[in-house]
């Protein structure tokens, strides 16, 4: 976490991994095996960190990236639905280890549902919505006391009076349920070490490149999703990211653990918790260690119910109804990559999901570049200490990675003037970046000037009809015999 560039991104183990990872122990035969495996793909991270590989995930559209925030919203709501009624076969991840889809345990969801879990969950949402209303919101001690701290410590308390009457009774597969070790030394027994006499197994390698390659791109897709819901808007450094992910697999591997990415289940929680610097990820991975090092009977008496009501708040936040209405008026190119990305993700898996809507994404682009030429030259003028970037005709989520360098090399205090004059077509993305730069601007002291950003539609509109309208000339005269002017 200190290493990371990213003030709000929490990793963890990421369910996009769950099926290489059980794959891969099983044809390496042995988990200490796996582990070298996980240092290595740690390794390999570290090296592309260095190669600067980051830059790969300002090519992914904002609309696929919603998309993917989307899809795993309605997952996890999905997911912590048989939680929630005490049928406690789901899973808590956003994929399920035999790779099923999202919807593939309700056939029997009905047949076991626990009046205890339904009654803890209902009691949970009520605390949370009301946590969530303004007026809760203005008592400085509800700032500080968070509703799902509340929710949690409810939820115990309901599951101890419940142990005295049988019909609200959880059963064991309803609670939480970590190791109890019986000392210190017993828990610190519980650390595996991978095994290096294994390190000329071609097999291993192949499996540490695949985590990496895997680990990477979810991380970087991670960090741009983080990005988007960070309230300041700023901008986390890729590569340093990779490197840092890259350091942290390193440890993980050497001391047992699973391969991890940044999650941005645990990312968005921590910003709707607050969060709003490092130190709330740093103070969380102390506080679980702690936890499950002192007080592992505690936290095996937290109803997954409670968990659920939790999640389920997370999920609606992150798929809000008004999201899907702002994506449909932003027109068909970026709302139809949009909804594909969300069906991949939800009937396949993660990484499968944002694949899909990429090369639908992907399509629109090359459909729009063979309406008309594109070109992007972005010309940085310095005169009188301003700093003029004018943008050209045609600008797509392609030129992401240029536009968000050059704004984040301009130093603080700057007078910048970004120039749309010329431009007829400026994709969501790109604006997006620059009313996040916008944004940004007012903590950096920098004094922003944008041109004719307004008038970017009225010309579109106009360019269409010139084209239009040339084009009929064509069909009916073989050239053009008129020329249409504003």
């Amino acid at each position: 976490m200190w290493l990371s560039g990213s003030q709000l991104g929490v990793s963890g183990p990421a369910a996009g991994l769950a099926v290489i990872v059980l794959t891969a122990i099983n044809e390496l035969g042995a988990f200490d095996i796996f582990l070298l495996a996980v240092v290595l793909g740690g390794v390999f991270q570290l090296l592309l960190g260095f190669a600067r590989a980051g830059i790969i995930g300002y090519y992914f559209p904002s609309s696929v990236i919603k998309g993917m925030l989307s899809g795993i919203g309605i997952i996890i709501f999905i997911k912590q639905i048989p939680h929630a009624l005490g049928y406690a076969k789901g899973s808590l991840g956003v994929a399920a280890a035999d790779g099923q889809s999202a919807f593939s345990q309700f056939s029997n969801i009905f047949e076991v549902i626990s009046p205890g879990a339904v009654i803890i969950t209902t009691l949970s949402l009520a605390v949370l919505i009301l946590w969530e209303r303004p007026f809760m919101k203005k008592i400085k001690l509800f700032q500080i006391v968070q509703g799902p701290l509340i929710v949690v410590g409810m939820g115990i308390i309901l599951n101890l009076i419940f142990q005295s009457i049988p019909e609200l009774a959880l059963r064991a597969n309803q609670v939480v349920a970590i190791p109890v070790p019986e000392s210190i030394g017993g828990f610190f027994d519980q650390f595996v070490f991978p095994d290096f006499s294994h390190i000329g197994n071609a097999s291993v390698w192949i499996t540490g490149l695949t985590l990496a390659v895997v680990a990477s791109l979810e991380t970087l897709l991670c960090l741009e999703a983080t990005d988007k819901l960070d309230p300041f808007k700023r901008v986390t450094p890729a590569n340093q990211e990779l490197k840092a992910q890259g350091i942290g697999n390193i440890v993980s591997g050497l001391i047992g653990g699973l391969p991890i990415t940044q999650v941005i289940v645990r990312s968005s929680t921590n910003i709707q918790s607050g969060g709003r610097t490092k130190m709330a990820a740093i103070l969380h991975g102390f506080v679980l260690l702690g936890c499950a090092m002192a007080i592992p009977m505690i936290l095996n008496l937290i109803p997954l119910a409670s968990l659920a009501a939790i999640l389920f708040l997370v999920g609606y936040k992150l798929a809000k109804p008004a999201l899907f209405k702002q994506m449909y008026k932003l027109g068909q190119r970026h709302f139809v990559p949009f909804i594909v990305t969300i069906l991949g993700i939800v009937f396949t898996d993660l990484l499968m999901g944002i694949g899909i809507g990429l090369v639908v994404a992907i399509f629109y682009v090359l459909y729009n570049n063979y309406k008309k030429p594109f070109l992007f030259e972005s010309d940085k003028h310095i005169k009188d200490g301003t700093i003029c970037l004018e943008l050209a005709e045609d600008v797509t989520f392609i030129n992401k990675a240029s536009i968000q360098r050059t704004l984040s090399q301009i130093p603080d205090g700057a007078k910048v003037i970004i120039d749309a004059s010329k431009s007829i077509n400026i994709d969501q993305d790109v604006v997006e970046i620059i009313e996040e730069f916008k944004t940004n601007a007012q903590y950096r002291d920098i004094e922003l000037e944008l041109i004719e950003f307004e008038s970017v539609d009225i010309k579109n509109q106009v360019k269409e009809i010139e084209h239009a309208l040339a084009n009929n000339l064509i069909s009916r005269n073989g050239k053009v015999k008129e020329v249409v002017q504003n």
